[in-house]
C-alpha cells in the first residue's frame, strides 16, 4: 500500500470485516490487508459485533500499523450481551464505510497480496456482478468436492449452477463488488444466527439481472473449521429457500417436468413444492428397478383427493426438462 495525501478523501476501496471472536486469525487476517500490492486508496472497515476476546485488542494494535502505511481504518461496534448476526454486522460495516467499491473479508480468513488490485480490475469492467476468486483450503484436505466446485465452474456455469446445495457460485468471503451495485441489491438480511445472508443476497442480486464473475486465481485462503459462522445455517433453513427460488426462476418456463430421482431426495422435493408445481411433475424417473417396479409416488401428506399419484419410469422413458435431484458429500 501506499499512502496517498488527501486522507479526507473517500478511498477506492473498502475492505468490509466483520469481526466476532476472531483473536485465533485476527492477526493473519489484517497481516494480508496490509500485504496488499494495490496502490489506489483503500480503508479497513471493522464492525466488532460483541466479541468477548481479544479481538478488539488485536484490532487497535493494527489500526496504528494499517495507518501507518496508508490504510485508513473505520471501527464500530457494539458490547451487548450477545451478537447481532453476520448479516447485521456486514451492514454496519459497509455503513460506516465509503469506498466506491467494496471488499468483503471473513475474519478468519487471509488476502493474497494481489486480491484488491485483480478484483478491483474486474469490478471496474463488470459494475453489475460480484466478482469472486479462487480459493485455498485449510486444511488443505477439508471439503474437497466443494473446494473444487468453488474453482472449476466455467463462466456459464456461475449462473447455471445457482440451484444446487453449495450456495452462490462465487462464495461471500471472495465477493468483491462495486458500492452503488450493492446500494441497489442490498441490504444483507439481519436475521441473525442460523439465517443465510450471503444466500438471500445473492438471490436478491440475480433477481436484479446482476452477473457473476470469478477471477481465476487463487486470491483466498479460505479456513475451515468448526467455530465458522456457516456451520450454524441448517441444511433445511438452504433446502427452502433453494426450492423457493427455484420455483421463482425455473419451473415456471416449463409446462411439465420429471424429477430425476425416485428416492428420498427426489420425494422430498416433490413434497417441497407448492401445490400448482406438484400439478406440473408428470413422472419421476430413475435407474433402480425396485423403484420403478412399484410403479408410482403416493404424496400420502397431499391434502388434495384424491392423492396424487406420480408415476415411476425407467429413465429412458422420461421425457424432458429434468430437475436432477441428487445428494452429494463435500
Amino acid at each position: 500500500m501506499q499512502a496517498h495525501g488527501d486522507r479526507a478523501a473517500a478511498p477506492q476501496v473498502s475492505i468490509i470485516l466483520p469481526v466476532y471472536n476472531a483473536e485465533l486469525w485476527l492477526d493473519e487476517c489484517l497481516e494480508s490487508v496490509l500485504q496488499q500490492d494495490f496502490e489506489g486508496s483503500m480503508e479497513l472497515s471493522v464492525f466488532n459485533d460483541a466479541s468477548k476476546d481479544k479481538s478488539m485488542t488485536i484490532i487497535e494494535k493494527w489500526k496504528v500499523k494499517l495507518e501507518n502505511s496508508g490504510v485508513r481504518v473505520v471501527i464500530g461496534g457494539h458490547d451487548s450481551p450477545s451478537p447481532r448476526g453476520v448479516g447485521y454486522s456486514k451492514n454496519q460495516a459497509i455503513a460506516q464505510s465509503s469506498g466506491s467499491y467494496l471488499c468483503f473479508l471473513d475474519s478468519d480468513d487471509v488476502m493474497m497480496p494481489q486480491r484488491v488490485r485483480l478484483q478491483l480490475e474486474a469490478a471496474a469492467q463488470h459494475p453489475t456482478s460480484i466478482v469472486g476468486c479462487q480459493v485455498r483450503r485449510d486444511p488443505p484436505n477439508s471439503t474437497e468436492r466443494y473446494t473444487r466446485w468453488i474453482n472449476q465452474l466455467a463462466p456459464d456455469q456461475l449462473l447455471t449452477q445457482v440451484f444446487t446445495s453449495n450456495g452462490p457460485t462465487v462464495i461471500m468471503p471472495t465477493w468483491f463488488c462495486s458500492r452503488a451495485w450493492f446500494s441497489y441489491v442490498g441490504p444483507f438480511d439481519e436475521g441473525g444466527q442460523g439465517e443465510p445472508e450471503d444466500l438471500l443476497f445473492f438471490y436478491s442480486h440475480l433477481r436484479k439481472g446482476g452477473g457473476v464473475i470469478r477471477v481465476d486465481q487463487s486470491l483466498l485462503l479460505y479456513r475451515y473449521h468448526p467455530n465458522a459462522a456457516t456451520h450454524s445455517v441448517l441444511e433445511t433453513t438452504i433446502w427452502t429457500h433453494r426450492v423457493r427460488f427455484l420455483e421463482e426462476r425455473a419451473l415456471p418456463h416449463w409446462a411439465t417436468f420429471t424429477i430425476w430421482n425416485a428416492g428420498r431426495q427426489g420425494r422430498r422435493l416433490y413434497r417441497s413444492l407448492t401445490a400448482g408445481m406438484q400439478r406440473k411433475v408428470v413422472a419421476f424417473c430413475d435407474v433402480d428397478e425396485n423403484k420403478i417396479r412399484k410403479g408410482f409416488y403416493c404424496h400420502e401428506d397431499s391434502q388434495e383427493r384424491p392423492k396424487p399419484r406420480v408415476p415411476i419410469l425407467h429413465f429412458r422413458a422420461a421425457r424432458p426438462p429434468f430437475v436432477i435431484c441428487v445428494k452429494l458429500r463435500v
